[in-house]
Protein backbone atom coordinates (compact mmCIF):
# COMPACT_ATOMS: atom_id res chain seq x y z
CA UNK A 1 0.00 0.00 0.00
CA UNK A 2 1.40 3.73 -0.97
CA UNK A 3 2.97 5.15 2.38
CA UNK A 4 0.86 8.05 2.59
CA UNK A 5 -2.13 6.20 2.46
CA UNK A 6 -1.13 4.04 5.14
CA UNK A 7 -0.15 7.00 7.25
CA UNK A 8 -3.20 8.64 6.63
CA UNK A 9 -5.40 5.38 7.62
CA UNK A 10 -8.84 5.55 7.62
CA UNK A 11 -9.22 9.58 8.93
CA UNK A 12 -10.90 11.88 6.78
CA UNK A 13 -10.46 15.71 6.20
CA UNK A 14 -12.96 17.91 6.96
CA UNK A 15 -14.81 18.32 3.25
CA UNK A 16 -13.52 15.43 1.82
CA UNK A 17 -14.67 11.86 1.52
CA UNK A 18 -12.52 8.71 2.15
CA UNK A 19 -12.91 7.84 -1.66
CA UNK A 20 -11.78 11.83 -2.42
CA UNK A 21 -8.71 10.89 -0.06
CA UNK A 22 -7.59 7.67 -1.76
CA UNK A 23 -7.40 9.78 -5.55
CA UNK A 24 -5.18 12.48 -3.08
CA UNK A 25 -2.87 9.75 -2.18
CA UNK A 26 -2.98 8.28 -5.59
CA UNK A 27 -1.41 11.19 -7.09
CA UNK A 28 -4.82 12.65 -8.40
CA UNK A 29 -5.47 16.64 -7.46
CA UNK A 30 -8.71 17.20 -6.13
CA UNK A 31 -11.10 18.93 -8.21
CA UNK A 32 -12.73 18.76 -12.30
CA UNK A 33 -11.65 19.35 -15.55
CA UNK A 34 -12.11 22.94 -16.97
CA UNK A 35 -14.21 23.75 -19.58
CA UNK A 36 -12.85 23.83 -22.89
CA UNK A 37 -12.79 26.26 -25.57
CA UNK A 38 -14.60 24.02 -27.50
CA UNK A 39 -16.57 20.94 -27.13
CA UNK A 40 -15.71 18.35 -29.43
CA UNK A 41 -19.35 16.64 -28.98
CA UNK A 42 -22.53 17.44 -27.26
CA UNK A 43 -25.85 15.52 -26.13
CA UNK A 44 -28.63 16.12 -23.99
CA UNK A 45 -27.47 13.41 -21.83
CA UNK A 46 -24.44 11.78 -21.37
CA UNK A 47 -23.96 7.98 -19.55
CA UNK A 48 -21.14 5.93 -18.43
CA UNK A 49 -21.30 2.74 -18.25
CA UNK A 50 -22.65 -0.03 -20.57
CA UNK A 51 -24.57 -2.09 -17.56
CA UNK A 52 -28.15 -2.88 -16.48
CA UNK A 53 -28.13 0.70 -14.57
CA UNK A 54 -26.54 2.13 -17.63
CA UNK A 55 -28.56 0.52 -20.76
CA UNK A 56 -31.23 1.22 -18.38
CA UNK A 57 -30.83 4.91 -18.16
CA UNK A 58 -29.98 5.43 -21.82
CA UNK A 59 -33.44 4.07 -22.90
CA UNK A 60 -35.23 6.51 -20.22
CA UNK A 61 -33.42 9.38 -21.53
CA UNK A 62 -34.39 8.46 -25.36
CA UNK A 63 -37.78 7.91 -24.15
CA UNK A 64 -38.22 11.30 -22.29
CA UNK A 65 -36.95 13.28 -25.79
CA UNK A 66 -33.01 13.62 -24.79
CA UNK A 67 -30.24 13.06 -27.16
CA UNK A 68 -27.92 9.84 -25.68
CA UNK A 69 -24.64 9.42 -25.93
CA UNK A 70 -23.34 6.07 -23.73
CA UNK A 71 -19.43 5.46 -23.35
CA UNK A 72 -17.74 2.33 -21.75
CA UNK A 73 -14.13 2.09 -21.65
CA UNK A 74 -14.20 -1.79 -22.69
CA UNK A 75 -13.59 -3.56 -25.44
CA UNK A 76 -16.98 -5.04 -24.65
CA UNK A 77 -20.08 -4.12 -23.51
CA UNK A 78 -22.14 -4.69 -20.28
CA UNK A 79 -19.70 -4.76 -17.48
CA UNK A 80 -20.52 -6.92 -14.83
CA UNK A 81 -23.76 -7.42 -15.21
CA UNK A 82 -22.78 -9.48 -18.37
CA UNK A 83 -21.30 -11.69 -15.62
CA UNK A 84 -24.23 -11.56 -13.17
CA UNK A 85 -26.05 -15.05 -12.58
CA UNK A 86 -29.34 -13.11 -13.75
CA UNK A 87 -31.29 -13.13 -10.82
CA UNK A 88 -34.09 -10.41 -10.27
CA UNK A 89 -35.34 -9.98 -6.47
CA UNK A 90 -38.92 -8.91 -6.91
CA UNK A 91 -41.47 -9.06 -3.88
CA UNK A 92 -45.26 -10.44 -5.44
CA UNK A 93 -43.60 -11.38 -8.97
CA UNK A 94 -46.08 -13.95 -11.02
CA UNK A 95 -43.50 -16.78 -10.57
CA UNK A 96 -44.17 -16.35 -7.05
CA UNK A 97 -48.16 -15.99 -7.48
CA UNK A 98 -48.19 -19.01 -9.57
CA UNK A 99 -45.72 -21.18 -6.73
CA UNK A 100 -48.58 -20.02 -4.03
CA UNK A 101 -46.16 -17.91 -2.54
CA UNK A 102 -46.71 -15.03 -0.01
CA UNK A 103 -44.17 -11.84 -0.44
CA UNK A 104 -44.46 -7.93 -0.34
CA UNK A 105 -42.27 -5.35 -0.77
CA UNK A 106 -42.28 -4.93 3.30
CA UNK A 107 -40.97 -7.71 3.69
CA UNK A 108 -38.08 -7.56 1.17
CA UNK A 109 -37.43 -4.33 2.41
CA UNK A 110 -37.11 -5.77 5.91
CA UNK A 111 -35.09 -8.29 4.29
CA UNK A 112 -32.68 -5.93 3.08
CA UNK A 113 -32.53 -3.64 6.14
CA UNK A 114 -31.25 -7.07 8.09
CA UNK A 115 -28.82 -7.86 6.14
CA UNK A 116 -27.84 -4.25 5.73
CA UNK A 117 -27.62 -4.26 9.35
CA UNK A 118 -30.25 -1.19 9.39
CA UNK A 119 -27.00 1.13 7.58
CA UNK A 120 -28.95 1.14 4.42
CA UNK A 121 -30.59 4.45 3.45
CA UNK A 122 -34.46 4.12 4.03
CA UNK A 123 -35.82 5.93 1.21
CA UNK A 124 -33.24 4.18 -1.09
CA UNK A 125 -34.09 0.39 -0.26
CA UNK A 126 -37.92 1.14 0.21
CA UNK A 127 -37.86 2.31 -3.48
CA UNK A 128 -35.75 -0.76 -4.58
CA UNK A 129 -38.45 -2.80 -2.55
CA UNK A 130 -41.77 -1.23 -4.11
CA UNK A 131 -40.45 -1.08 -7.65
CA UNK A 132 -38.77 -4.19 -7.90
CA UNK A 133 -41.67 -6.27 -9.37
CA UNK A 134 -42.88 -3.41 -11.94
CA UNK A 135 -39.80 -3.03 -12.77
CA UNK A 136 -39.49 -6.73 -13.74
CA UNK A 137 -42.67 -6.48 -15.56
CA UNK A 138 -40.78 -3.70 -17.36
CA UNK A 139 -37.74 -5.76 -18.21
CA UNK A 140 -40.25 -8.54 -19.72
CA UNK A 141 -42.55 -7.05 -21.63
CA UNK A 142 -40.64 -3.34 -22.54
CA UNK A 143 -37.42 -4.72 -23.34
CA UNK A 144 -38.09 -8.21 -24.18
CA UNK A 145 -35.65 -10.22 -21.28
CA UNK A 146 -37.47 -13.95 -20.93
CA UNK A 147 -37.05 -15.29 -17.11
CA UNK A 148 -37.74 -18.84 -17.13
CA UNK A 149 -37.83 -19.77 -12.61
CA UNK A 150 -37.83 -18.98 -9.29
CA UNK A 151 -34.51 -19.27 -7.32
CA UNK A 152 -33.80 -18.49 -3.23
CA UNK A 153 -31.16 -16.70 -2.61
CA UNK A 154 -29.33 -16.57 1.51
CA UNK A 155 -30.51 -13.63 3.33
CA UNK A 156 -33.98 -13.73 1.81
CA UNK A 157 -37.36 -14.85 3.99
CA UNK A 158 -38.40 -16.37 0.92
CA UNK A 159 -37.97 -17.26 -2.81
CA UNK A 160 -38.32 -14.62 -4.57
CA UNK A 161 -35.69 -14.28 -7.40
CA UNK A 162 -36.77 -14.76 -10.91
CA UNK A 163 -33.62 -15.82 -13.31
CA UNK A 164 -33.32 -15.57 -16.96
CA UNK A 165 -33.80 -17.80 -19.25
CA UNK A 166 -29.70 -18.13 -19.97
CA UNK A 167 -29.27 -17.93 -15.78
CA UNK A 168 -26.93 -14.65 -17.02
CA UNK A 169 -27.43 -10.91 -16.73
CA UNK A 170 -26.29 -11.09 -20.52
CA UNK A 171 -29.62 -11.87 -21.50
CA UNK A 172 -31.21 -8.14 -19.97
CA UNK A 173 -28.07 -6.60 -21.17
CA UNK A 174 -28.52 -7.34 -24.51
CA UNK A 175 -32.20 -6.78 -24.83
CA UNK A 176 -31.49 -3.72 -23.30
CA UNK A 177 -28.92 -2.53 -25.57
CA UNK A 178 -31.15 -3.34 -28.36
CA UNK A 179 -33.34 -0.98 -26.92
CA UNK A 180 -31.93 1.50 -26.48
CA UNK A 181 -29.77 1.68 -29.90
CA UNK A 182 -33.73 1.23 -31.81
CA UNK A 183 -34.62 4.26 -29.75
CA UNK A 184 -31.55 5.98 -31.17
CA UNK A 185 -29.02 6.13 -28.39
CA UNK A 186 -25.48 5.90 -29.65
CA UNK A 187 -23.18 3.70 -27.36
CA UNK A 188 -19.22 3.46 -28.15
CA UNK A 189 -16.82 1.20 -26.46
CA UNK A 190 -13.50 2.39 -25.73
CA UNK A 191 -13.76 5.69 -24.65
CA UNK A 192 -12.72 6.07 -21.08
CA UNK A 193 -13.81 8.94 -18.28
CA UNK A 194 -10.94 10.54 -16.54
CA UNK A 195 -12.86 13.71 -15.04
CA UNK A 196 -16.35 15.35 -14.69
CA UNK A 197 -15.97 19.16 -16.43
CA UNK A 198 -17.82 21.44 -14.04
CA UNK A 199 -18.58 25.14 -14.33
CA UNK A 200 -17.79 27.91 -11.44
CA UNK A 201 -21.15 26.95 -9.45
CA UNK A 202 -19.66 23.26 -9.10
CA UNK A 203 -22.60 22.47 -11.79
CA UNK A 204 -21.52 19.25 -13.95
CA UNK A 205 -21.40 20.48 -17.52
CA UNK A 206 -20.43 17.19 -19.36
CA UNK A 207 -16.97 14.83 -19.25
CA UNK A 208 -13.26 14.99 -20.26
CA UNK A 209 -12.71 11.85 -21.51
CA UNK A 210 -9.85 9.80 -24.03
CA UNK A 211 -11.64 8.21 -27.57
CA UNK A 212 -9.48 5.10 -28.50
CA UNK A 213 -8.69 3.97 -24.74
CA UNK A 214 -7.41 0.42 -25.04
CA UNK A 215 -7.45 -1.14 -21.60
CA UNK A 216 -5.78 -1.55 -19.49
CA UNK A 217 -2.82 0.86 -21.11
CA UNK A 218 -3.56 4.02 -18.88
CA UNK A 219 -0.85 5.62 -21.75
CA UNK A 220 -3.73 5.27 -24.52
CA UNK A 221 -6.53 7.29 -26.10
CA UNK A 222 -6.83 10.82 -27.01
CA UNK A 223 -8.40 13.70 -25.17
CA UNK A 224 -11.69 14.62 -26.11
CA UNK A 225 -14.66 16.78 -24.16
CA UNK A 226 -18.35 16.27 -24.35
CA UNK A 227 -20.67 18.31 -23.22
CA UNK A 228 -24.06 16.98 -21.60
CA UNK A 229 -27.24 19.89 -22.04
CA UNK A 230 -28.97 18.60 -19.50
CA UNK A 231 -26.99 15.44 -17.47
CA UNK A 232 -24.61 13.21 -16.50
CA UNK A 233 -25.43 9.39 -15.25
CA UNK A 234 -22.66 7.20 -14.01
CA UNK A 235 -23.70 3.71 -14.05
CA UNK A 236 -19.66 2.75 -13.92
CA UNK A 237 -19.65 -0.36 -11.56
CA UNK A 238 -17.93 -0.34 -8.34
CA UNK A 239 -14.25 -1.09 -7.36
CA UNK A 240 -14.00 -4.36 -6.61
CA UNK A 241 -10.88 -5.27 -8.94
CA UNK A 242 -8.92 -2.09 -7.72
CA UNK A 243 -6.81 -4.07 -4.49
CA UNK A 244 -5.34 -0.78 -3.58
CA UNK A 245 -8.47 1.46 -3.56
CA UNK A 246 -10.55 -1.37 -1.79
CA UNK A 247 -7.33 -1.75 0.69
CA UNK A 248 -7.78 2.04 1.68
CA UNK A 249 -11.49 1.00 2.93
CA UNK A 250 -10.73 -2.72 4.19
CA UNK A 251 -7.13 -3.46 4.93
CA UNK A 252 -8.05 -7.38 4.70
CA UNK A 253 -8.81 -7.74 1.04
CA UNK A 254 -5.29 -8.16 -0.41
CA UNK A 255 -4.82 -10.08 -4.05
CA UNK A 256 -4.80 -12.86 -1.55
CA UNK A 257 -8.77 -12.64 -2.16
CA UNK A 258 -9.57 -13.09 -6.21
CA UNK A 259 -12.66 -10.86 -7.25
CA UNK A 260 -15.65 -12.74 -9.33
CA UNK A 261 -15.73 -8.68 -11.69
CA UNK A 262 -14.71 -7.77 -14.26
CA UNK A 263 -11.40 -6.23 -14.61
CA UNK A 264 -12.25 -3.33 -15.71
CA UNK A 265 -14.05 -2.92 -12.17
CA UNK A 266 -11.54 0.10 -10.66
CA UNK A 267 -13.70 2.50 -9.67
CA UNK A 268 -12.01 5.51 -11.69
CA UNK A 269 -15.68 7.67 -12.67
CA UNK A 270 -16.23 7.32 -8.80
CA UNK A 271 -13.29 9.07 -8.08
CA UNK A 272 -13.62 11.07 -10.17
CA UNK A 273 -17.06 12.25 -9.17
CA UNK A 274 -15.19 12.70 -5.78
CA UNK A 275 -12.82 15.05 -6.90
CA UNK A 276 -15.15 17.21 -8.18
CA UNK A 277 -17.51 17.55 -4.96
CA UNK A 278 -19.85 14.88 -4.85
CA UNK A 279 -19.79 12.96 -1.43
CA UNK A 280 -19.19 9.44 -0.51
CA UNK A 281 -20.45 6.65 1.94
CA UNK A 282 -20.21 3.38 3.60
CA UNK A 283 -17.14 2.38 1.17
CA UNK A 284 -16.04 0.51 4.08
CA UNK A 285 -18.68 -2.24 3.23
CA UNK A 286 -16.87 -4.55 0.78
CA UNK A 287 -18.50 -7.67 -0.09
CA UNK A 288 -17.41 -11.52 -0.73
CA UNK A 289 -18.85 -13.72 -2.10
CA UNK A 290 -18.97 -17.25 -0.06
CA UNK A 291 -20.32 -19.41 -2.89
CA UNK A 292 -17.50 -18.97 -5.34
CA UNK A 293 -14.78 -21.82 -5.89
CA UNK A 294 -10.93 -21.97 -5.72
CA UNK A 295 -10.82 -24.60 -8.42
CA UNK A 296 -11.95 -22.18 -11.43
CA UNK A 297 -10.87 -18.25 -11.96
CA UNK A 298 -13.69 -15.28 -11.28
CA UNK A 299 -17.14 -15.84 -10.95
CA UNK A 300 -17.07 -19.32 -12.60
CA UNK A 301 -20.43 -21.82 -12.34
CA UNK A 302 -20.14 -22.94 -9.05
CA UNK A 303 -22.92 -20.40 -7.72
CA UNK A 304 -25.20 -21.49 -9.70
CA UNK A 305 -25.12 -24.57 -8.29
CA UNK A 306 -24.06 -23.77 -4.62
CA UNK A 307 -26.89 -21.93 -4.28
CA UNK A 308 -28.90 -23.73 -5.48
CA UNK A 309 -28.85 -26.35 -3.09
CA UNK A 310 -28.54 -24.23 -0.21
CA UNK A 311 -31.64 -25.46 2.53
CA UNK A 312 -31.36 -29.06 0.44
CA UNK A 313 -27.71 -30.04 1.23
CA UNK A 314 -25.33 -29.22 3.68
CA UNK A 315 -21.95 -27.45 4.09
CA UNK A 316 -19.08 -28.74 6.18
CA UNK A 317 -15.77 -28.03 6.83
CA UNK A 318 -13.62 -30.60 5.67
CA UNK A 319 -10.67 -30.65 8.24
CA UNK A 320 -13.58 -31.82 10.98
CA UNK A 321 -16.57 -33.62 8.42
CA UNK A 322 -19.04 -31.32 10.72
CA UNK A 323 -21.33 -28.15 9.62
CA UNK A 324 -19.49 -25.16 11.04
CA UNK A 325 -22.56 -22.24 9.43
CA UNK A 326 -26.17 -22.27 8.38
CA UNK A 327 -25.99 -22.67 4.46
CA UNK A 328 -28.77 -20.36 4.04
CA UNK A 329 -27.49 -17.22 5.68
CA UNK A 330 -26.45 -13.89 3.75
CA UNK A 331 -23.64 -13.47 2.06
CA UNK A 332 -20.80 -12.07 4.61
CA UNK A 333 -22.25 -14.15 7.65
CA UNK A 334 -21.60 -17.09 4.96
CA UNK A 335 -18.18 -15.68 3.70
CA UNK A 336 -16.52 -14.78 7.11
CA UNK A 337 -17.47 -17.90 8.75
CA UNK A 338 -15.66 -19.79 5.63
CA UNK A 339 -12.52 -17.38 5.82
CA UNK A 340 -12.92 -18.01 9.45
CA UNK A 341 -11.99 -21.99 9.03
CA UNK A 342 -8.30 -20.93 7.22
CA UNK A 343 -9.57 -23.46 4.29
CA UNK A 344 -12.38 -24.14 1.81
CA UNK A 345 -15.16 -25.52 3.19
CA UNK A 346 -17.18 -28.36 1.22
CA UNK A 347 -21.33 -27.81 0.20
CA UNK A 348 -23.01 -30.82 -1.47
CA UNK A 349 -25.96 -32.12 -2.42
CA UNK A 350 -27.86 -36.02 -3.53
CA UNK A 351 -29.20 -36.47 -6.97
CA UNK A 352 -32.74 -35.14 -5.84
CA UNK A 353 -31.56 -31.64 -4.66
CA UNK A 354 -29.81 -31.31 -7.42
CA UNK A 355 -31.66 -32.62 -10.28
CA UNK A 356 -34.85 -30.60 -8.96
CA UNK A 357 -32.87 -27.44 -8.32
CA UNK A 358 -30.42 -26.91 -10.13
CA UNK A 359 -30.33 -26.17 -14.65
CA UNK A 360 -28.80 -28.66 -16.35
CA UNK A 361 -26.77 -26.80 -18.19
CA UNK A 362 -25.25 -24.65 -15.28
CA UNK A 363 -24.57 -27.89 -13.52
CA UNK A 364 -22.59 -28.81 -17.11
CA UNK A 365 -20.87 -26.04 -16.93
CA UNK A 366 -19.21 -26.21 -13.35
CA UNK A 367 -18.49 -29.99 -13.98
CA UNK A 368 -16.37 -28.92 -16.87
CA UNK A 369 -14.33 -26.60 -15.24
CA UNK A 370 -13.75 -29.62 -12.87
CA UNK A 371 -14.82 -26.96 -9.89
CA UNK A 372 -17.95 -29.45 -8.95
CA UNK A 373 -17.47 -33.03 -8.84
CA UNK A 374 -19.93 -35.94 -9.07
CA UNK A 375 -19.60 -38.97 -6.78
CA UNK A 376 -21.66 -42.73 -6.16
CA UNK A 377 -21.10 -42.68 -2.81
CA UNK A 378 -20.66 -40.49 0.33
CA UNK A 379 -17.76 -42.30 1.43
CA UNK A 380 -15.81 -41.55 -2.20
CA UNK A 381 -16.94 -37.96 -1.82
CA UNK A 382 -15.59 -37.53 1.99
CA UNK A 383 -12.03 -39.55 0.50
CA UNK A 384 -11.60 -37.14 -2.34
CA UNK A 385 -12.00 -34.15 -0.24
CA UNK A 386 -9.78 -35.49 2.50
CA UNK A 387 -12.61 -35.64 5.13
CA UNK A 388 -12.79 -38.72 7.71
CA UNK A 389 -15.44 -41.01 6.10
CA UNK A 390 -16.96 -41.56 9.97
CA UNK A 391 -17.75 -38.18 11.05
CA UNK A 392 -18.68 -36.80 8.02
CA UNK A 393 -21.49 -39.65 7.68
CA UNK A 394 -22.37 -38.77 11.11
CA UNK A 395 -23.00 -35.18 10.36
CA UNK A 396 -25.03 -36.10 6.92
CA UNK A 397 -27.21 -38.77 8.97
CA UNK A 398 -27.95 -35.68 11.59
CA UNK A 399 -28.64 -33.11 9.14
CA UNK A 400 -30.93 -35.96 7.49
CA UNK A 401 -32.93 -35.78 10.53
CA UNK A 402 -33.45 -31.87 10.44
CA UNK A 403 -34.51 -32.36 6.77
CA UNK A 404 -37.14 -34.43 8.17
CA UNK A 405 -38.67 -32.29 10.33
CA UNK A 406 -37.93 -29.53 8.64
CA UNK A 407 -36.08 -27.68 11.79
CA UNK A 408 -31.76 -26.96 12.46
CA UNK A 409 -31.65 -26.69 15.74
CA UNK A 410 -27.40 -26.72 15.26
CA UNK A 411 -27.51 -23.24 12.93
CA UNK A 412 -31.18 -22.44 12.19
CA UNK A 413 -30.63 -23.57 8.59
CA UNK A 414 -33.85 -22.62 5.87
CA UNK A 415 -35.14 -26.22 5.20
CA UNK A 416 -37.46 -25.48 2.35
CA UNK A 417 -40.65 -27.95 2.30
CA UNK A 418 -39.77 -29.83 -0.64
CA UNK A 419 -36.08 -30.10 0.34
CA UNK A 420 -35.51 -34.59 1.00
CA UNK A 421 -32.60 -36.25 2.82
CA UNK A 422 -29.31 -36.26 1.50
CA UNK A 423 -29.62 -39.92 0.07
CA UNK A 424 -29.85 -40.64 -3.46
CA UNK A 425 -26.91 -40.93 -5.38
CA UNK A 426 -24.98 -39.85 -7.34
CA UNK A 427 -24.29 -36.89 -5.30
CA UNK A 428 -22.24 -33.33 -6.16
CA UNK A 429 -19.95 -31.49 -4.14
CA UNK A 430 -17.60 -28.27 -4.70
CA UNK A 431 -15.47 -26.43 -2.71
CA UNK A 432 -15.96 -23.40 -1.26
CA UNK A 433 -13.64 -20.31 -0.85
CA UNK A 434 -14.92 -16.14 -1.33
CA UNK A 435 -13.78 -13.65 -3.42
CA UNK A 436 -14.36 -9.95 -3.65
CA UNK A 437 -17.54 -9.59 -5.28
CA UNK A 438 -19.61 -6.50 -4.54
CA UNK A 439 -18.92 -2.79 -3.26
CA UNK A 440 -22.04 -1.33 -1.28
CA UNK A 441 -20.73 1.77 -0.97
CA UNK A 442 -20.35 4.65 -3.45
CA UNK A 443 -21.90 7.97 -4.19
CA UNK A 444 -23.92 9.60 -2.10
CA UNK A 445 -27.43 9.26 -3.66
CA UNK A 446 -30.90 10.69 -3.06
CA UNK A 447 -34.34 8.83 -4.36
CA UNK A 448 -34.03 10.61 -7.69
CA UNK A 449 -30.91 9.38 -8.02
CA UNK A 450 -29.17 13.01 -8.23
CA UNK A 451 -25.87 12.58 -6.46
CA UNK A 452 -25.53 14.66 -3.48
CA UNK A 453 -22.59 17.01 -2.37
CA UNK A 454 -20.28 17.80 0.55
CA UNK A 455 -23.02 21.08 1.03
CA UNK A 456 -25.86 18.33 1.65
CA UNK A 457 -27.55 19.64 -2.02
CA UNK A 458 -27.52 17.70 -5.13
CA UNK A 459 -24.73 18.24 -7.16
CA UNK A 460 -26.35 20.15 -10.29
CA UNK A 461 -26.50 17.80 -13.72
CA UNK A 462 -25.15 15.01 -11.89
CA UNK A 463 -26.80 11.46 -11.77
CA UNK A 464 -25.42 7.94 -10.70
CA UNK A 465 -27.46 4.12 -10.25
CA UNK A 466 -26.25 1.31 -9.71
CA UNK A 467 -22.82 0.01 -7.94
CA UNK A 468 -21.17 3.27 -8.17
CA UNK A 469 -23.70 4.62 -5.14
CA UNK A 470 -23.82 3.52 -1.96
CA UNK A 471 -26.30 3.49 0.68
CA UNK A 472 -28.99 0.95 -0.65
CA UNK A 473 -28.00 -2.08 0.78
CA UNK A 474 -26.18 -0.79 3.76
CA UNK A 475 -23.47 -3.54 5.46
CA UNK A 476 -24.15 -6.35 3.11
CA UNK A 477 -26.38 -6.38 -0.12
CA UNK A 478 -28.86 -9.51 -0.44
CA UNK A 479 -28.33 -11.68 -3.42
CA UNK A 480 -30.71 -10.68 -6.52
CA UNK A 481 -31.35 -7.15 -5.28
CA UNK A 482 -28.31 -5.98 -7.63
CA UNK A 483 -30.78 -6.52 -10.90
CA UNK A 484 -33.47 -4.25 -9.33
CA UNK A 485 -31.96 -1.95 -7.79
CA UNK A 486 -29.93 -1.03 -11.62
CA UNK A 487 -32.78 -1.07 -13.79
CA UNK A 488 -34.54 1.03 -10.86
CA UNK A 489 -32.26 3.50 -10.46
CA UNK A 490 -31.23 3.54 -13.76
CA UNK A 491 -34.61 4.11 -15.09
CA UNK A 492 -35.09 7.33 -12.64
CA UNK A 493 -31.32 8.69 -12.99
CA UNK A 494 -32.19 8.85 -17.01
CA UNK A 495 -35.61 10.55 -16.79
CA UNK A 496 -34.27 12.59 -14.46
CA UNK A 497 -31.20 13.79 -16.25
CA UNK A 498 -32.99 13.74 -19.53
CA UNK A 499 -35.55 16.75 -17.99
CA UNK A 500 -33.26 19.42 -17.04
CA UNK A 501 -33.20 22.15 -19.04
Amino acid sequence: MDGGIGKMGRRRFLGAGGAALAAVGGGLALGSAAEPEKWDETYDVLVVGTGFAGLSAAVEARNAGATVLVIDKMPVYGGNSVVNGGDFAAPGNSFQKEAGIEDSPDLMLKDMLKAGLGLNHPELARTVAERANENLEWARDYIGAEFTRLNFHGGHSVKRSVQTVNQSGSELVNKLLGKAQELGAEVVLRTKMDDLVTDASGAVLGLKVRRGYKWPDEASGKAAFFRARRGVVLASGGFSRDTALRMVHDPRLTDEFGSTNHPGATGEALLAACRAGAMDVQMDWIQLGPWTSPDEPGFGYTPQVCERIVGYGLMVDPATGKRFFKETGNRKERADAIIALGHPAVILGDAAAVGSQVVPLGLQKAMETGAVRKFDSLQGLAQAYGIAVEPFLAEVARWNGFVEKKHDPDFDCMIFPDARPTATPPFYAMRLWPRVHHTMGGLVIDKEARVVGFGMKPVAGLYAAGEVAGGVHGAVRLGSVAMADCVIFGRIAGRNAARIA
